[in-house]
């Protein structure tokens, strides 16, 4: 399965983060380092995983020292105040048969990449079971 990559570039446009910030982040441990060096660097879904979830943090005025101990696993994360009105969030449509799609916020959901393509495994098994009993096979 390709993964796919982003410039530093993308991922502010992607999150609405300054650059900068994005660095800042790096630089705290907030967020991993970017795979590859200087203008070869680029960046992978987890990266932007890893911007969104620290992004609402932040705008719910959690400390930083708070969100890397949220990041490192160490901490539960607080509860996040309600979605705004112009507010951005990023989801992954998993399509798993005609009529049938499901989409996820991996963010609000607290899943990892390897989560959400272990999920989509599940439900694609599970389909196929309904549908077979459904057209009376065993």
């Amino acid at each position: 399965m390709n993964t796919k990559t982003f410039t530093a570039d993308e991922l502010s446009q992607l999150t609405d983060i300054p650059k900068r910030t994005i660095r800042y982040y790096i630089q705290l441990g907030l967020v991993d380092r970017p795979i590859g060096e200087t203008k070869a660097a680029h960046y992978i879904d987890a990266h932007l995983d890893q911007l969104l979830r620290v992004k609402k943090l932040t705008e719910a005025k959690v400390p930083l020292e708070r969100i890397r101990q949220v990041m490192d696993g160490e901490a539960e994360a607080p509860p996040t105040s309600p979605r705004k009105p112009g507010s951005m969030a990023v989801k992954t449509h998993l399509y798993v048969m005609p009529g049938v799609e499901i989409q996820i916020s991996a963010e609000e959901a607290g899943m990892s990449p390897e989560q959400i393509r272990m999920l989509l495994k599940e439900v694609m098994a599970a389909t196929q079971r309904v549908m077979k009993k459904d057209n009376g096979e065993s």
